[in-house]
């Protein structure tokens, strides 16, 4: 029985209850995040933070929580929990109104909501153990226009989620109208291309990734490599050495086959390994 903490209690997850008014259960009218902790140590705890308190502005939610508010509940909440490798879940909804209304309600508490669950211990990046590599399928992006944004309303996401699995892809590769990469569903995206590492510029297109950010600030500080953030076409991807696909729960995952075709020669590149070893070692730094 896991322990997750409701409005300020911490209680068995059997107990909590949330009004089928809540603004977050009728409108996906919200923010969350997720943090990697490792027996208590998290992951880009501070990034994760300050986005989580950036979407919250940018959609009008009050909530004055210090970070310090927020690392506690963290800590508390990964204790109660067994203080493994866990995902602590962090979620704020608007609150719940007395009616359905689209327009903002006025003097209602945000429903402030969170979990932890267990996720692996990371691997040691190894060329001989890594195995086969993530297949993914491209598809134009769909959903809104405000991806950097990360909202509880997830539906586009998922909806391009079920349809590289349905297809039998890890993931799924997306690009805009004019060809141009996004990122993937629950997922940021690397190419790499003669030695250069490059990743799409960050705008309302893609999620700020916390993962993708210290991908890029711990190749640049430790790892001498040159990473670039620009505008990166389909064809670039379509003909890269290597493509990764980055988040919180998967680190650094290299993929080795896109739409049925080899990514490059087919296997886990070396410039991977290299990044996620990188990665592995200065993660908790940051």
């Amino acid at each position: 029985m896991s322990t997750v903490f409701l409005n300020g209690t911490y209680m068995p997850v059997e107990e909590a209850k949330i009004s089928p008014l809540d603004r977050g259960f009728l409108f996906g009218d919200g923010i969350y995040e997720v943090i990697p902790s490792y027996f208590g140590q998290m992951v880009g705890f501070e990034g994760h933070i300050n986005r989580m308190n950036d979407g919250l502005k940018a959609i009008g939610i009050e909530l004055n929580w210090s970070e310090n508010q927020w690392h506690r509940l963290c800590e508390e909440l990964s204790n109660k929990n067994g203080a493994g490798p866990l995902g602590i879940y962090l979620h704020v909804s608007r609150g719940a109104d007395n009616k359905r209304f689209h327009a903002f309600p006025k003097h209602i508490e945000p429903t402030v909501f969170a979990m932890a669950f267990e996720i692996p211990i990371p691997k040691q990046p190894d060329l001989a153990t890594v195995g086969k590599g993530y297949a993914l399928t491209s598809t134009e992006d769909l959903r809104w226009q405000r991806c950097q944004i990360k909202s509880t309303a997830l539906l586009g996401n998922v909806l391009h989620f079920q349809q590289g699995y349905e297809a039998g892809s890890h993931e799924v590769l997306l690009y805009n109208r004019q060809h141009e990469l996004t990122e993937a569903s629950a997922s940021n995206i690397f190419i790499v291309k003669d030695g250069v590492i490059a990743t799409s510029v960050q705008d309302n297109q893609i999620l700020p990734g916390i993962t993708r950010r210290l991908v890029i600030d711990i190749l640049t500080e430790h790892g001498a490599l040159t990473v670039e953030e620009r505008t990166i076409t389909l064809n670039e991807v379509r003909n890269a050495d290597e493509i990764w696909i980055t988040s919180s729960s998967k680190e650094i995952a290299p993929v080795t086959l896109l739409d049925g075709s080899p990514v490059g020669d087919g296997k886990v590149g070396p410039v991977w390994l290299k990044a996620a070893t990188l990665y592995s070692k200065y993660k908790f730094n940051y």
